[in-house]
């Protein structure tokens, strides 16, 4: 089209390095896949329009395809007018001081056809359009080669209840460089580990929020990047295996707790939540617990128990984390017993078991 040259594409570093808002342009399908973390999804194709093309290119070839999305476009450009004017004054989140410029920042599946349409309508209305060359599949590619890098990374390990992740988050409240990959998967990890917290992202998507954090955090070159020690799954969410490898060889910090402060923290945790979801959870582990500690779990959650409730599956939980601690090379064990999270990071500062 007409207006749209090759100085409005960029490849993906140079693409990162421009200020101004994202636009996912591909269907509301593509991007609930997978998008770059904080891009706006303004679809030229809804999900049928998409299919409709992706079908004709099979069939027909892709001449015909051309033509369909060609058809397409059009009133769909005029819809997209106002949503792209409302978004180009966006404040971009990142300030590049030495580039005070803002660009519309805009990419879709390949840098094809829909890229080269919403940018040639965004030259017409001045927005300054830059458009990702290669598009989405360049950015997955540049994902995927975050984790084959050699993090410095740090463990945080430590039985159920200790409070690794408050820990975890204590430690980045003070400036240390941390990634809460519960956080970002939205789920704790065990059977119970997704009640009360929002949806879970795709794995893909999963991939691109733990890019972009490590990629943040590479900027101040840290000495050690800390991590919650965790199994390869977080519900539906899988911690990418480069990493993960990393993961399994690296250092673990193991903080321990009494019991007594273990189940005060569960019960904080989990006693807030619906009984019968509870009872849900508990039942889903039922094998591994075994029959007599599953009833006496259920039980002592129906009459709200809670103590005992926990006490029944500590034991269960515990096995499973000394067995894999086992596996690991380096452990470093601190006891941080009646100690806060504020305190206990202190404490941990103090004797130079974190930096």
């Amino acid at each position: 089209m007409s207006g749209i040259g090759k100085q409005f594409y960029f490849s993906i570093d140079k693409f990162r390095q421009i200020n101004g808002p994202i636009i996912d342009i591909r269907s509301p399908a593509e991007y609930s896949q997978g998008h770059w973390p904080n891009a706006i999804n303004l679809p030229l194709f809804n999900n049928e329009e998409r299919a409709k093309i992706g079908i004709a290119y099979k069939r027909e070839g892709r001449e015909k395809a051309i033509l369909l999305g060609l058809k397409l476009t059009g009133p769909k450009l005029l819809e997209l007018k106002d949503s792209l004017e409302k978004v180009s004054k966006l404040k971009p989140e990142n300030i590049n001081k030495e580039n005070s410029t803002s660009s519309l920042k805009i990419y879709c599946w390949r840098g094809g056809m829909r890229s080269s349409s919403v940018g040639w309508l965004a030259s017409l209305l001045n927005l300054k359009p830059a458009i990702l060359l290669g598009g989405y599949k360049s950015y997955r590619k540049w994902v995927l080669q975050q984790f084959m890098h050699d993090w410095p990374v740090r463990l945080i390990g430590g039985r159920t209840g200790t409070g690794k992740t408050d820990l975890l988050l204590t430690m980045a409240q003070k400036g240390f460089a941390t990634i809460d990959l519960e956080g970002l998967a939205n789920h704790k990890g065990s059977s119970f580990g997704g009640l009360g917290l929002p949806e879970q992202p795709t794995s893909e998507h999963y991939e691109n929020l733990i890019a972009e954090n490590l990629n943040l955090l590479s900027e101040t070159s840290p000495k050690g990047i800390w991590f919650e020690a965790e199994s390869p799954n977080l519900g539906r969410c899988r911690i990418p295996n480069e990493l993960f490898k990393q993961m399994k060889s690296a250092p673990v910090l193991q903080i321990d707790r009494s019991k007594k402060e273990r189940i005060r923290q569960l019960v904080k945790v989990y006693a807030k939540h619906n009984k019968e979801d509870l009872k849900e959870s508990t039942k889903r582990i039922s094998r591994r617990l075994g029959p007599q500690r599953t009833t006496l779990a259920l039980k002592a959650i129906e009459i709200e128990e809670w103590d005992e409730a926990c006490k029944a599956m500590l034991d269960y939980y515990d096995r499973c984390y000394e067995y894999e601690l086992a596996k690991s090379a380096q452990i470093e064990t601190i006891d941080i017993s009646g100690l806060s999270p504020d305190e206990a990071v202190s404490k941990l500062f103090a004797e130079g078991l974190i930096s």
